[in-house]
This record gives structure tokens, sequence and C-alpha cells, in this order.
């Protein structure tokens, strides 16, 4: 039992940074796991914190148990920190001020070093730790033999800033922007799935080799999505039925009704059209489309619905060709939409009529969705996906740093654009296999009709 409170200039740290703590610190399982693990947190506090609804509650809530838990609750606090690569907020709280409004680095608060690697040490190095540190393909052993299916990734801006906290919206951004875009201002913003198969049932799938750094990526995502204010749940390896009724049950969540948005994650093997579950059956991307549409999923008719897929969509590597002389080249994606141009023949229906036999205004079967593939899919070709073992895939990695940096002012459309841009520019780097200078490239897909800004860390105040 902690018998005496948090030293005075240690609160004074909090209490000087406790505005930006509020609105940057990530308070997720791994935060909380490490300061019980440190005997910071009772299991009772721990239960009480995650049982807040929005980012921000979790954090006021740590934040004014902290000074009460004792002389370590500090330093611990700021080594939990760095272990949730929250390094940023670290710094900012191991500064002291000065006379002249500078700050330096507070020798006396640095976080206590511990021989003994902590459980939860252990739980983040099978994040990032891996004896294989080359990208691998999302491809199928048994449809086409890989030698040398690993590779060192070269990458053109492998420096980017992946662990910069999601930069805020502007209060005059949003005012300036959300008449004419999605409602978007919930909180939390809407539910998350990330559904990550990594490891596969060596008998039932035989040829489904394990997805290493796969679990980089869930993690990503979760980390992403749970600053961007959503609750997230991750699941992990699952069947294809698994998958299947883990799909239905979050549709079915009630939840929807109150909240302004959805995200779906999907990341495994695939093929073009469907994603493999741990026991090499396929389920249906159109299938998962249309559980979320507006007559399977009516709490979500007209808010944004937002997927993204990281898996292959054929067995073709990419090998790219030289730019001629001259001005680059713009090859973006495209997806080719279609007008019916018919309208129906008469509604059957009679439940589709108000009270009084004027007719209710009708959606269309699927609408108000935007998916974006790791991959591309053309009409002669369908490519696969790379993904480093150590930092996860291209695609996850550059949708991670895209969100952080620029979804305070641009919208998902656009920011898909940019992810594109930055695959376009990533290469393999691997002498002496089919796998050198091999690329890679992104597409989206939209039916939204409105701008879709997610406003980070922006709340109206009504």
């Amino acid at each position: 039992m902690l018998e005496c409170g948090m030293l005075e200039q240690d609160k004074r740290a909090l209490r000087r940074r406790s505005a930006v703590l509020c609105k940057q610190l990530v308070v997720d399982e791994l935060l909380i796991q490490c300061l019980q693990a440190d005997e910071i947190l009772t299991e009772s506090m721990a239960e009480s914190i995650m049982a807040e609804q929005t980012s921000h509650k979790r954090s006021w809530r740590l934040l004014l148990l902290l000074p009460k838990r004792g002389p370590r609750a500090f330093s611990h606090f700021c080594s939990a920190l760095q272990e949730t690569e929250q390094q940023h907020l670290y710094e900012l709280l191991t500064q002291s001020p000065q006379k002249d409004g500078k700050e330096t680095p507070a020798e006396s608060i640095q976080p206590e070093e511990e021989p003994v690697m902590k459980t939860t040490e252990k739980k983040r190095k099978r994040f990032v730790d891996s004896s294989l540190r080359l990208p691998t393909q999302e491809v199928i052993a048994a449809k086409r033999a890989r030698t040398h299916a690993e590779s060192m990734e070269f990458s053109l801006d492998a420096d980017s800033p992946i662990n910069t906290p999601v930069l805020p919206c502007a209060p005059d951004f949003y005012l300036s922007h959300c008449q004419q875009s999605y409602r978007m201002n919930s909180s939390p913003r809407g539910l998350a799935l990330v559904i990550s198969n990594v490891t596969f049932d060596p008998c039932a799938a035989p040829d489904l080799d394990p997805r290493k750094g796969g679990e980089v990526d869930d993690e990503v995502l979760r980390k992403v999505f749970t600053e961007l204010d959503y609750s997230v749940t991750v699941q992990r390896d699952l069947t294809a039925q698994g998958m299947r009724t883990c799909i239905e049950n979050f549709c079915r969540r009630t939840d929807h009704r109150t909240v302004d948005s959805c995200v779906v994650c999907l990341l495994s093997h695939g093929v073009e059209g469907a994603i493999y579950g741990t026991d090499g059956q396929l389920l249906q991307l159109d299938w998962v489309f249309e559980s979320f549409d507006n007559a399977h999923c009516p709490l979500l008719q007209n808010k944004p619905k937002m997927f993204f897929i990281q898996a292959c969509r054929g067995e073709e590597m990419d090998c790219g060709v030289e730019q001629i002389d001259g001005p680059p080249r713009t090859c973006s994606p495209s997806c080719e939409q279609r007008d019916a141009g018919r309208e129906g023949q008469g509604d059957a229906n009679s439940r589709q009529r108000g009270d009084l036999g004027r007719p209710r205004i009708k959606l269309p079967q699927r609408s108000d969705m935007i998916c974006g593939f790791a991959s591309l899919k053309g009409q002669r070709i369908c490519t696969a996906a790379m993904r480093n073992t150590k930092r996860g895939s291209w695609f996850i990695q550059e949708l991670n740093s895209t969100l952080r940096l620029h979804a305070r002012d641009t919208h998902l459309a656009d920011i898909m654009v940019q992810v594109n841009a930055h695959i376009k520019e990533r290469e393999g780097y691997a002498p002496g296999t089919a796998h050198h200078r091999c690329k890679e490239m992104s597409e989206f897909t939209s039916s939204l009709c409105k701008d879709l800004f997610l406003f980070p860390k922006y709340q109206p105040q009504y």
C-alpha cells in the first residue's frame, strides 16, 4: 500500500502539462498494464479508467489518480510513456521551466532503471523484435513457390514520423468545414473493428505462412484509431466463420446508433475479392460490404463507413517499369462508376411508404463507404502486397503516418490519395532476387457523398 503522495515537483510537472496530456495521451490497455505491473494502479483503478467512454476522460481520470499513488508514480508513469511509444509526452514531462522561459531536461525526474525486464516490456518485444527484418509478400506458397520470399526493404520515406501524435483539428477549421461534410462530433467518433490473422492452422491451411509483422499492423491501427477517438476492438487469428460471426456481431451493436461513423480493418492473406481465415477458408469481401449496407445495417445509414484491407489481391509481383525522361507521370488508380440510368418500375413493399401513403426517402442499397486496398486490381493483373517483418506492411505504415499528420485538415479521400503517392515511391531492395526493386500500388474506392473529415481531438461546445 502506498503511504504518501507524489513529490511536489512531480505534481507541478503534471499540472503544468495537464492540458496537453488530456488531449494527446493515449490511455490504452498497454499503458495501464505497465502501471499495474509497477503497482502504481490497482486492478479496480485500472477498470475504472478503462470504463470511461472517451480518450479525454480516461486521461483525466488517470491524471487525477497519479498524484495520490506515491513518490514512485511519476517516474513509472514516465517509463510507461516510453514503453508505449509516447516519447513526445515523456520529453515534455521531463523538462523543467527555467527563469528565461526556456526548458531543459530535468535530471532529477528521470525514470527508474530496472534490471529485470517487466512483463509489459516482453509483450512489446513481440511487436517490435524479430530475427527476420525483411518484407514478405502476402501470397500463398501453394500457388507459386516462394524462393527468397523475404527481402530487405528500401523505402524513400523510411523515416516517416509514424509515432508522432495525431495532430488536433483547430476550432476555426471545424467551424468552416463542418456544414459541407459528414457529421463527426460524437465521442467516441465511432466503433472500429480490427481483424488480424497472423498465424494460420498448419493442418487446415499448410500453404499459408505466418504473416510475420502482422502483429505490428494491428497494434499500429489500434493506437491511431484510439487517438482519433474511436472505440477499437481487435480480434486476432479467426477462421473464416469466426470472422463472419465477429462482423455480424459488430454490425448488430446498438451503439452504432449514437456514433457518427464506423471503421473496419481486415488484415490477412488474400486473393482478389476475398481474404483467408486461419483455417484456409475464404471470406468474400462483397459479403463484408453488404453487411454494412443501408439494408443490413440501418443504424449506420447516411454515416460514413471506412474499410481498410491489408491483403494480396492476386499472385503477381509488380516489378515496376522504368520512367521515361520528362515530367513525372501520374498513374493514380481510379474506380469506374456506373449510372444505372433507370428508375424502378414500382415498389411492391408497402413498408417503404409512410403512414399517410407518402413515399419515404429511399437510399441506394450501398452508399457512404470508402475502402482502401493495399494492392492494386487491374484488368489483367492482381498484385501482391508488401509487408516488412519488423515495421509491418507498407500500406498500414503509410496510412498511419498520413492520418497522424494530416487528419487535422484533410478529408479522407485526399488522405488516401496521399497514401497512394507514398506507396508509389516505395521500392524493395534485394539484389540477386526477384524482389529487387519490387513495387506496390495501393488504391481506394469510394461512394462517399460528402467530405469526410475526422476532426481529431475537437469536441464542439454546445
